[in-house]
């Protein structure tokens, strides 16, 4: 049972040194740009490399709390009260879900601001629907600019929020634009207000990398950048050539580190399945030569399997 342990333990900490390396490489600013160009209405048609520089200062990855009432910290200032992001140390709130990352956005005007939350999934969640929690996210994206980004009942000042979702492992590569809509039901007053304000983004990752087409450039790099099947080279080759990116020792060493885990994830979800197979196949009566035979393993290694996992099924 200790080492059952310890495995799954190594497992999970390979898991989520994975997601933190995927986190990394979505919040370098040239990404959040190429993600922005495609996103955001102000910046299509831009050149990434210009967009960057409307990018505010470094973009908080994993550490403000979504949770309400612990997304801002106050503090004092030469007397004066700030409010701003709570990046207080992970462990003080530990166990909280946090904004995977999260950014302020300088609009052309030189004046507005929006704030982007580009969320990463390696696959559809099955527990919830993802776009009931992109509504959460963007709802506190909003309620928790009170007090920060605007006062009292200036609810004028509101900043326009974007959350941008990466979901991997889908059946298609799909990009889905969810925002305000003001339906007349009756008569056609011209209530004031901004209806774009809320903005949700659903982006879709196909398995299979797609083609080098314009239509599909924003999910060539996602795809290209979170694989698990692309080699350290094949990856770097890709950013550079085809999207112009400089590749500094950040991106190449996140860039080697991810590709480094998810060849163990692999192999632990390849192990698991051959672990499946013996296991059905000895609950429908096949003998251990068969097995063995099929899995190409020895009949010692098939026992080792089922008598690991017999006191579960018992």
């Amino acid at each position: 049972m200790d080492t059952e342990i310890k495995n799954a333990v190594s497992a999970t900490d390979q898991d989520a040194q994975y997601d933190d390396k995927a986190k990394r490489l979505l919040g370098n600013k040239i990404i959040l740009a190429h993600i922005l160009v495609k996103t955001v209405d102000e910046f299509k048609g831009m050149n990434p490399k210009d967009v960057v520089s409307y990018i505010e200062g470094e973009p908080f990855i994993s550490v403000v709390p979504v949770e309400p009432g612990l997304t801002n910290v106050e503090k004092e200032e030469n007397g004066q009260r700030i409010v701003g992001m709570n990046t207080e140390n992970a462990e003080i709130n530990e166990g909280l879900i946090r904004f995977d990352i999260i950014f302020y956005v300088r609009m052309k005007d030189g004046i507005s601001q929006v704030i982007v939350n580009v969320e990463g999934q390696k696959d559809e969640p099955t527990s919830y629907h993802i776009l009931n929690r992109a509504v959460f996210y963007v709802s506190r994206l909003v309620s928790s600019q009170k007090e920060r980004d605007f006062v009292k009942t200036n609810y004028n000042d509101i900043k326009r929020v974007f959350s941008i979702w990466v979901c991997m492992g889908m059946d298609e590569n799909s990009m889905d634009y969810v925002h305000l809509t003001d339906d007349k039901l009756l008569g056609s007053y011209p209530w004031k207000g901004r209806l774009d304000l809320l903005n949700i983004v659903l982006i879709g990752i196909a398995n299979e990398l797609p083609e080098h087409d314009e239509k599909y450039e924003l999910h060539r790099l996602l795809s290209t950048l979170l694989s698990m099947e692309l080699t350290v080279d094949e990856k770097l080759g890709i950013i550079e050539k085809e999207y112009s990116i400089v590749v500094d020792n950040r991106i190449r060493e996140d860039v080697s580190a991810m590709c480094n885990l998810s060849q163990g994830i692999k192999e632990k979800g390849g192990a698991e399945r051959e672990e499946k197979i013996i296991l059905n196949m000895h609950r429908k009566g096949y003998t251990l030569e068969q097995i063995a035979e099929c899995v190409e393993k020895t009949i010692e290694e098939v026992e080792a399997v089922i008598r690991k996992i017999e006191p579960v099924l018992a």
